[in-house]
């Protein structure tokens, strides 16, 4: 069956990045069209919605008791399935030029995601309008999202860090020949900073702010110049507000657990790789994308522990998204890259 058949003239089909962290949508022909936090706020008796996106995201840590601001994704797969579906309705209405015509979809997962996994997102994407939906694996995604030759018999690796999950996976021949999904990535981060601020500090902060530490002053490597920033919270003593200064060095302490899970899988995955392939990959590198690759000293800390080339893409926050996107205009030519069942 052609995916792009009678009707795609009168049809906005589109390519989303349904992440943990950030949902990002790419509509054939446009290109990005929707970048935005995966948020939801509602009024908790009518499930009313108030917010979505970027909007709701402010809204964390700062609502009463009748609203609730919810993140109806977790490790990349759909953790509230009404919600989702709602979000989902949202951004399609907002790229969607003709309600008459359902949307196409290619909906990106990661390659760790089960059957029933794959069923829900299928089900909420549908039900929120879209008419037909493919699934494409995020490693795969990311790897046509930064130009890497897949359907050619060479060996391509590509390492995706998530809010939720990190996809590890060598490719040729339009194919996942080894792949390693751990479901550790850029939140897991944020929650050891949490836990590490409350038992050094007694200090309680909020998701936004563990995630604001984690950006201006994480890092996987000692810095040339390590660097401080006031942490605010409340007191988990006094019970009142409290600001304190924090340097790298600490937060590196706070987020060692996640990181050296992330380089052990990354090591186990090359165990796991064919001689061949091996080589190549040997010869041509390692990408490194996603959200959680920008964590500073990242790309070094690879770089030594595997001693292989490590580059980080251009924009890795859409290089999955982009990617899923030349799926969806090349179609014909890259069929073969999307999940059978």
């Amino acid at each position: 069956m052609n995916f792009f058949g009678f009707g795609q003239f009168f049809s906005s089909d589109i390519a989303m990045d349904l992440g943990t962290a950030n949902t990002l949508v790419y509509v054939k022909g446009r290109g990005i069209v929707v970048r935005e936090p995966s948020v939801v706020s509602i009024v908790k008796e009518d499930g009313r919605v108030i917010a979505i996106g970027r909007e709701a995201r402010d809204m964390m840590g700062k609502t009463h008791s009748r609203i609730e601001v919810i993140r109806p994704m977790r490790h990349g797969v759909i953790d509230d399935d009404e919600v989702a579906e709602i979000m989902i309705r949202n951004l399609l209405r907002r790229v969607t030029k003709n309600r008459l015509m359902r949307p196409r979809a290619i909906v990106c997962v990661p390659s760790g995601v089960t059957k029933s996994e794959k069923r829900i997102i299928r089900d909420a994407a549908e039900h929120a309008g879209c008419r037909e939906v493919h699934l494409i694996a995020e490693p795969m995604a990311a790897a046509l999202g930064v130009g890497l030759p897949v359907n050619e018999a060479v060996g391509s690796m590509i390492i995706d860090i998530g809010g939720g999950t990190t996809e590890i996976a060598v490719i040729s021949l339009s194919g996942i020949v080894t792949d390693t999904s751990i479901r550790v990535g850029g939140d897991e981060m944020d929650d050891n900073i949490v836990q590490f601020m409350r038992r050094n500090y007694n200090l309680l902060i909020g998701d936004r702010m563990a995630e604001e530490i984690k950006v201006k002053i994480g890092s996987a490597v000692a810095l040339e110049q390590e660097v401080s920033m006031i942490a605010k919270g409340r007191d988990l003593v006094a019970g009142i507000p409290k600001a304190i200064e924090i340097n790298s060095v600490e937060i590196r302490e706070a987020i060692a657990e996640p990181v050296s899970q992330i380089v052990d899988s990354i090591k186990q995955s090359l165990e796991k790789t064919p001689p061949m392939l091996a080589a190549d990959i040997r010869d041509r590198g390692i990408i490194l994308t996603g959200g959680g690759a920008m964590l500073k000293g990242l790309d070094q800390r690879l770089r030594e522990e595997t001693s292989l080339p490590i580059s980080l893409a251009d924009d890795p926050l859409t290089c999955v998204v982009r990617g899923t996107g030349v799926v969806l205009d090349h179609y014909e030519k890259y069929e073969s890259v999307l999940l059978k069942n």
